[in-house]
């Protein structure tokens, strides 16, 4: 069995060991929260590693010699193994092997749990750097596409993003798959960001310095949900205009800025993981079903 079923008494998950992707969130009332991976993007849910974001040419120089790293990396298409399945989630693990060293030439233990609780989706990450010398330079991030709009016979216009916190700061945004070196302002107005298409006409909202932990993705009548997260430091936004979904992808890490070159090592953005040690970071995601529960 490739996936792995489980939830709570209020939603129902499904996660594939391709890639340790979540497949499906389905609420209370049979509704379908993710995007379905129909033609517009393939995808569902990807985890980002051991970049985010593009480097230029997709070429990491490590020690002096070129690596083959694609956008957002590899993790996204490996078969991870499962560690535990359980009625209330799963854990899955991806370790470095003679495959990964050849594109990124380090060592690496990379786990994600799921667990549903309630109304709630928690997913866990664990990167751990087990060799004895040398230091892990690496991004992590997620990827999880909501559906747009998140309860059937509501417009996509009639749908928010919420901040739990003011966003003034300006966003970045990308050119090439390149981190642009010019800020825009911010399309958040206090902390309400009002959802088109026309959003996303120049790819994804980068925020680098987010003020909040959480933002709620709702229709007018309450109906969607919340993600919050720790551990990441950045969020992204993103969705292909007239597609059915919504992106909300917290990171640690993010494109190579124009004009970089040098040591994959020094770019900016990277965790530094230590010999032995770990990075923990976290995301969740809470379903809310609105007055169409009523």
């Amino acid at each position: 069995m490739t996936d792995h079923v489980f939830g709570s008494d209020r939603i129902t998950a499904r996660v594939a060991g391709h890639g340790a992707e979540l497949q499906s969130l389905v609420d209370g009332v049979g509704q379908e929260r993710l995007w379905t991976g129909l033609p517009a993007w393939p995808r569902r849910s990807p985890v980002l590693f051991p970049i985010v974001g593009r480097l230029p040419d997709d070429t990491a120089w490590i020690d002096g010699r070129p690596f083959h790293l694609t956008q957002h990396g590899f993790a996204r298409d490996r078969a991870f193994a499962w560690q535990d399945r359980r009625p209330d989630g799963c854990t899955l693990v991806l370790t470095d092997d003679a495959d990964s060293r050849t594109i990124f030439p380090f060592r690496f233990e990379l786990a994600l749990d799921y667990q549903a609780m309630g109304d709630t989706l928690h997913v866990r990450y664990r990167l751990h750097n087990p060799d004895p010398i040398q230091v892990l330079p690496a991004s992590l991030g997620a990827h999880p596409a909501f559906a747009w709009p998140q309860r059937q016979g509501v417009a996509r216009q009639d749908h928010v993003l919420t901040f739990d916190q003011p966003e003034p700061a300006p966003i970045r945004r990308i050119a090439g798959g390149l981190l642009q070196p010019t800020p825009f302002p911010s399309p958040i107005v206090g902390r309400t960001l009002a959802l088109s298409d026309d959003l996303f006409i120049d790819d994804a909202v980068i925020m680098d310095a987010p003020a909040s932990r959480s933002v709620s993705f709702h229709t007018l009548d309450g109906t969607g949900v919340t993600l919050a997260w720790e551990g990441f430091r950045e969020l992204g936004l993103w969705t292909k205009p007239e597609a059915g979904f919504l992106c909300i992808e917290p990171w640690y890490g993010f494109a190579t800025p124009q004009g970089f070159s040098g040591e994959f090592t020094n770019k900016p953005g990277l965790l530094h993981i230590g010999p032995g040690e770990e990075w923990r970071g976290a995301w969740s995601v809470a379903v809310d079903l609105g007055s169409a529960s009523t």
